[in-house]
């Protein structure tokens, strides 16, 4: 996707409330490092890739 393309709505049906919580809490550093793709990942409860639970690891607890 190029900058010129937008990226799709985030669909709000399906944000996890809990998971919306914990994005907003993140630090600013953190969540700039993060691409619209990861968050939306995120928000939707989706197995997360390798390189974003990286990013995330010193903020993830183990289910």
């Amino acid at each position: 996707m190029t900058n010129q393309q937008e990226r799709p709505p985030l669909d709000k049906d399906k944000i996890i409330p809990e998971r919306m919580a914990a994005l907003r809490s993140l630090p600013v550093e953190i969540k700039q490092q993060l691409t619209g793709e990861e968050a939306r990942i995120f928000l939707y409860g989706e197995p997360l890739p390798k390189e974003l639970a990286n990013k995330l690891k010193d903020y993830l607890e183990e289910a």
